[in-house]
């Protein structure tokens, strides 16, 4: 199944859109609009958050329909462990449901990303298929990752935050330039040296309105609540994670292509 371009009587002039801007979409009349502002300021974290939620918001639907199956099963699986594995051992257990659905759905939205990103609208099952080929060299990155960053929270905060940021484009140079595990946390070492703090920023910008929603939703239903309900929530949350991916892709396309934050005459 190949990818299918957006077709318009002017693809010429919308192409030329497409390829200034890391977001891209059909508007009204079947015209491509690209979300890079026209500004020099693409790359402050608000406009990075604006552009990013609008995009969220306009491809819900087919966002929903690529991760939700994985994301309910993803917590149907965590419930699973909570009530039928031992505290002892629950943890372990917990990151490696983590590291067998996360790799599939996130892989699979980043192929959605950049596939919208070049005027391409692809099947959703074709994007699945390529998520589970990533698979394999996906998770142990995710593993690697994950085991750094919570080694550095385990030593302090400071130093897990450092490690997340800097980790922030790895599972992109995996996924859209083929890199290997270590070569990719390698070049996103290197990418976010100069812009750490933008992308700590956009991090910390996402994630803690998450945490915090999370926390909440415990506080409000407690683990003594009903099995589908509890999956429900965990769904949700899951679902809500997702946004943090679109940030980042839209500020790694920002990095790594500087022609998207020249102003469009």
């Amino acid at each position: 199944m190949g990818l299918c371009p957006l077709v318009s009587t002017t693809w010429r002039d919308e192409r030329l859109l497409i390829t200034h801007s890391p977001f891209a979409l059909p508007g009204p009349s079947g015209t491509v609009v690209g979300l890079l502002t026209q500004d020099t300021g693409v790359m402050n974290p608000l406009t990075i958050l604006q552009d990013s939620f609008y995009f969220f918001r306009t491809h819900l639907l087919a966002i929903v329909q690529l991760c939700l199956p994985l994301l309910l099963l993803q917590s149907l699986a965590e419930q699973l462990v909570d009530h039928h594995v031992a505290e002892n051992v629950r943890g372990a257990f917990d990151i490696l449901v983590g590291l067998l659905f996360y790799p599939l759905y996130t892989a699979a939205l980043i192929l959605y990303l950049d596939s919208r990103s070049n005027g391409e609208q692809p099947s959703l099952k074709m994007l699945l298929g390529m998520g589970v080929r990533l698979w394999p060299r996906f998770a142990l990155l995710a593993a690697i990752s994950s085991l750094a960053i919570l080694l550095g929270m385990a030593l302090w905060l400071l130093p897990g935050l450092w490690l997340m940021a800097r980790l922030a484009f790895a599972e992109y140079l995996l996924v859209l330039r083929g890199l290997s595990p270590l070569a990719a946390i390698k070049q996103s070492f290197e990418l976010t040296r100069g812009p750490f703090w933008r992308v700590l920023g956009c991090v910390l910008a996402v994630l803690v309105p998450l945490w915090l929603i999370d926390y909440a939703s415990v506080a409000v239903f407690p683990d003594d609540d009903s099995l589908p309900l509890s999956i429900a929530l965990d769904t949700l949350n899951g679902l809500v994670q997702l946004m943090t991916t679109v940030v980042l892709f839209r500020l790694f396309m920002l990095v790594t292509d500087p022609t998207l934050r020249e102003p469009r005459t």
